[in-house]
């Protein structure tokens, strides 16, 4: 029997929204590579050390205690506790009815522009970025507006240069139809990081128009400077502010793979995500939320140990890509990578490739992070400086084959 061209027959399996959005380029430099023992790689946010001991310990207790249920959508109250003095030691007082716990930090960027976004919305990114912040948006038919950042060369530095903000530009580009503005600071892959007169005067004009400000603020306590954290918007927001601010435990406490995160929000915002928290994932595992508890009770050896091994790790490939004629990089102030541009090369992809194939050396392209990325690879410094060594070696020889 024939089956008839009936309109069910060419339907397409997925929405077109989901058609059209752009697979990860860091994946597809990874994936062709992956599993390689030769390869050296720097192509994830990632640190190369195990989780500690404590940490793996307090879940490894729950799990024998049987903590393998369910649990509130919100959180057990002992995290929710504990991240909103966490927040509050770090900001400003907020209160456990600040706070949801989230099953990762990129989990609480989706639930966040679930919440806010639908289609036609205009939603506002300062770029490069982290490709998964503003594909989020794109799946639920929200309109991405880009705000790139400025590389301005150091005349004084050959070789160097920062990462800028035209205030001013992103000013004019929200406008009363915007209704998000997401800013990643210290952001991921430049390590740009926004100043508080900058903050003060995006929160003062959103105010104005009623936009909310989503702060990815998942690398806050990896900041270079001399406060224990980036500025934020949440130091200088009032509790009815239109403000959210992300976060996660993967990176300052070393858990990228736990997947464990939270809102911080005001509480009209957080009142409403159970709801949405049980369409998606219910809520997080019992015995990662004792993680997490854990981690933050053990904050003050752990987090200040982290950002001086990263603080090491940034100055010393700084150091060795300096010496490298073809190379331009900025100095970060914070996050743990390090964006640097091949003079000459304009397609950041192929590059990539060739050097994990040539040089066994893995890096992301600058092109995964947006057009502004373009020409730019992205090296995570998280790693002993031998490793960061022999990677610059590679990178030397894989230019020179070129």
């Amino acid at each position: 029997m024939q089956h008839s061209n009936s309109a069910a027959a060419t339907r397409p399996y997925v929405h077109p929204r989901i058609e059209a959005l752009a697979a990860s380029k860091i994946r597809e430099v990874a994936n062709a590579a992956m599993g390689d023992p030769n390869v050296l790689a720097f192509w994830f946010g990632e640190p190369d050390q195990v989780t500690p001991e404590p940490i793996r310990a307090a879940a490894a207790r729950a799990l024998d205690a049987g903590d393998t249920f369910y649990h509130a959508n919100l959180g057990i109250p002992a995290l929710r506790e504990a991240i909103a003095g966490y927040v509050s030691s770090l900001h400003r007082p907020i209160g456990v009815d600040n706070i949801a716990v989230t099953s990762s930090g990129v989990n609480a960027l989706m639930l966040v522009h679930q919440a806010l976004l639908g289609p036609g919305d205009r939603a506002v990114f300062v770029t490069p970025v982290w490709p998964n912040l503003t594909q989020a948006p794109r799946i639920l038919g929200a309109d991405v507006v880009s705000m790139p950042l400025e590389f301005r060369p150091d005349d004084n530095r050959p070789g160097g240069g920062q990462w800028r903000l035209d205030l001013d530009r992103l000013l004019a580009a929200l406008t009363p139809q915007t209704r998000v503005l997401v800013v990643n600071s210290p952001n991921n892959p430049t390590g740009w990081t926004i100043d508080a007169a900058e903050q003060r005067a995006l929160l003062e004009h959103c105010r104005r128009h009623g936009i909310w400000i989503v702060a990815d603020d998942v690398y806050e306590r990896v900041f270079y400077g001399e406060s224990a954290a980036a500025p934020s918007f949440l130091a200088i927001a009032t509790p009815e502010d239109r403000v959210i601010s992300t976060n996660s435990f993967s990176k300052s406490w070393l858990m990228t793979g736990w997947r464990l995160g939270w809102i911080a929000a005001p509480v009209p915002f957080i009142d409403v995500l159970p709801k949405l928290i049980e369409y998606n994932t219910s809520c997080a595992p019992g015995f990662v939320q004792q993680a997490g508890v854990e981690a933050i009770r053990r904050s003050a050896e752990i987090v200040p140990a982290m950002r001086d091994r990263m603080l090491g790790a940034r100055n010393h490939l700084f150091a060795l890509l300096r010496e490298v004629p073809q190379v331009e990089a900025s100095l970060p102030p914070g996050a743990m990578y390090l964006y640097l541009r091949v003079r000459g090369v304009t397609d950041s992809l192929t590059l990539a490739k060739h050097l994990v194939r040539d040089a066994k050396l893995g890096l992301a392209p600058g092109i995964a992070f947006g057009p502004e990325g373009e020409g730019f690879l992205r090296w995570c410094f998280a790693a002993s400086p031998d490793r960061l060594t022999e990677g610059v070696a590679r990178l030397e020889r894989g230019l020179a084959s070129i």
